[in-house]
């Protein structure tokens, strides 16, 4: 057995720990997310541009990130973004197209039932949860403040 003090411990666990690069880190995520949103922005445009509503577009534009998202994510392209830009590739929506594909991917050995589908919304249930709470709470917000507008 290891006959190691506390501080040992500490200090050899801080050795080992990768020294934290936040305003690089940063950086990459702010570029990244905001090439996302910007190339959603394009889209957007082009599909209007063609003759769409803007609704239509919107929600084109919403499918075509999440196909893109879900494709490179099949390639074993999307992650490789996603360890360059850390958080930039988590919070729009593509970073959700990501993380069902990859448990889908991941669990697809275990059958279509049960591994594949079962597994692939597994993120999409606290997604939903926190997502719902979230709208309620705003919802209660707004109603509240109608009252005093």
């Amino acid at each position: 057995m290891l006959n190691m003090t506390k501080k040992q411990y500490a200090k050899l666990a801080k050795s080992k720990v990768p020294a934290s690069h936040l305003v690089r880190d940063t950086a990459f995520a702010w570029l990244v997310g905001g090439g996302i949103c910007v190339l959603g922005q394009f889209l957007l445009g082009t599909y209007m541009r063609v003759g769409l509503t803007a609704e239509k577009a919107s929600a084109i534009t919403a499918i075509t990130l999440i196909a893109l998202a879900a494709v490179l994510t099949a390639l074993r392209i999307y992650h490789k973004i996603a360890k360059w830009a850390g958080g930039g590739t988590l919070v729009p929506i593509t970073g959700f197209s990501n993380a069902m594909v990859s448990a889908a991917m991941e669990y697809r050995s275990e059958g279509l039932v049960t591994g594949l589908a079962a597994k692939m919304f597994s993120v999409a249930g606290s997604v939903l949860v926190y997502g719902l709470l979230a709208s309620v709470i705003y919802g209660t917000v707004l109603w509240v403040v109608g009252f005093f507008l």
